[in-house]
């Protein structure tokens, strides 16, 4: 499988999940895309019998990710690069998540991870809470 996906590839925040499940349904493998949706289908395939098999060091030590946070939050990560140091740091310790309202202008070190609410969800919450629903 590996073999036959590897040139298709082209990076983490484009490529699809992909999970294998062996022939006999016994495991469901993320190969790509754990915290990009794999993992969720592993364990939705888990309820066919197969075990998932989770291998993204947040899933395994029961830690969120910054990806899981952002999708939780309806936000999209402005600056990919930082989630690498900013998942090790969830692996050691908590850490804060601060929502801050503009017009600001933010300096972040490379380990902080930015996260900016998807349009359509400002749009649902200024809505929401105007009582237009």
């Amino acid at each position: 499988m590996v073999r036959d996906i590897a040139p298709l590839l082209d990076n983490k925040w484009l490529d699809p999940a992909v999970i294998v499940v062996d022939s006999s349904l016994n495991f469901a493998i993320p190969l790509l895309g754990g915290h990009h949706g794999a993992n969720e289908v592993a364990r939705q395939i888990s309820e066919l019998g197969a075990i998932p098999v989770l291998t993204t060091a947040t899933e395994v030590h029961g830690k969120p990710s910054v990806e899981g946070i952002a999708d939780r939050l309806g936000c999209e990560i402005f600056n990919k690069e930082s989630t690498v140091a900013v998942n090790c740091a969830l692996l050691d310790q908590d850490i804060e998540v601060l929502e801050i309202k503009g017009p600001k202008i933010i300096i972040v070190e490379e380990d902080v991870s930015v996260l900016v609410r998807k349009r359509q969800d400002r749009t649902e919450i200024k809505a929401s809470s105007t009582g237009n629903s």
